[in-house]
């Protein structure tokens, strides 16, 4: 892997966008179906388009596609049939693509096919539980096909991202395995652990032989649980770190709103960057704005001024 986005991870920082969904949001979307941004692939492709245009203007460097909540058995849900659910999934590599064409930028772009857990397609909060009681093998069927139908889109590498248990990180690589296409594997924690509860040196340790992760480490947890996992995944997976946390507010179930203070921050870059980061970005609720700060950190330090 010593070129393409493996060859840009190995010579520098990359920075990664956002969150996707508070950015359809805020342009007046309704994210509120349990297909999530992935509906909007059918309904509004341009929508995600712009959406990935607009973390480009900001500064980073990889779109991260509408796939994340994307499966056949959900658009099966919506009477999509498996080659119609396979063009969909096609489709957020594609989406994404064409914005890396609009954008016309004058350095490398790169296209990210977001993985999201099994949990994640039971649109009831389960990737931040993990233990589905499914077996790993279950867990492989699952994912074996949409990770077929987005690698033959063409991605340059894929985000298999807010895992939330050593299982089905097992499961997943698994499948990747062989394949000979770019990952970066992701888990979502909390208190320094995986959010099933697993210690995150045995999470990020899983990925130490597989050839196809050029990094490993988190998203999708508050800036805090990132600061400390980031100095783990570095040593536990002896590969570069990448880390997305979310805003660091909190969302109140019972009043269905964001509550909190954001605890993200670009001057936590420095300390992620001394510490083995090489993929860096931001998660829900980290807008444009966030990843154009975050983005001329990340310069700064590159030119030494600590600006």
């Amino acid at each position: 892997m010593s070129g393409g986005f493996g060859g840009a991870v190995g010579a520098g920082v990359v920075v990664l966008d956002g969150g996707l969904s508070n950015q359809l949001v805020a342009a007046g979307h309704d994210l509120s179906d349990e297909l999530w941004s992935a509906r909007l692939l059918a309904d509004a492709p341009e929508a995600v388009v712009e959406a990935h245009l607009a973390y480009f203007r900001a500064g980073a460097e990889v779109a991260t596609t509408a796939s994340y909540q994307a499966s056949f058995e959900g658009f099966g849900r919506r009477g999509v049939g498996r080659a119609g659910a396979r063009r969909l999934l096609g489709s957020s590599v594609e989406l994404a693509r064409e914005a890396v064409r609009r954008a016309g930028a004058q350095r490398p772009l790169w296209v990210a096919a977001s993985v999201g857990p099994y949990g994640a397609v039971l649109a009831d909060g389960s990737e931040y539980r993990g233990r589905y009681g499914l077996s790993t093998a279950e867990l492989e069927r699952f994912h074996g096909p949409r990770l077929e139908a987005l690698l033959a889109a063409g991605p340059d590498v894929l985000a298999i991202e807010t895992v939330p248990d050593t299982q089905e990180a097992r499961a997943l690589l698994r499948v990747l395995r062989g394949s000979g296409v770019p990952a970066w594997l992701s888990f979502s924690v909390a208190g320094g652990r995986t959010r099933a509860g697993q210690p995150l040196e045995e999470a990020f340790g899983l990925a130490a032989e597989v050839e196809e992760v050029l990094a490993v480490g988190v998203n999708c947890c508050s800036p805090e649980d990132a600061d400390r996992a980031v100095r783990i995944a570095a040593r536990a997976a002896g590969k570069p770190v990448v880390v997305y946390p979310n805003s660091g507010e909190r969302w109140d179930a019972a009043a269905r709103d964001w509550a909190g203070e954001p605890t993200f921050r670009p001057g936590r870059v420095a300390g992620w960057l001394a510490d083995g980061a090489r993929l860096v970005g931001g998660c829900c609720r980290v807008g444009p704005a966030d990843i154009a700060a975050l983005a001329e950190a990340v310069r700064a330090g590159a030119r030494g001024d600590g600006g």
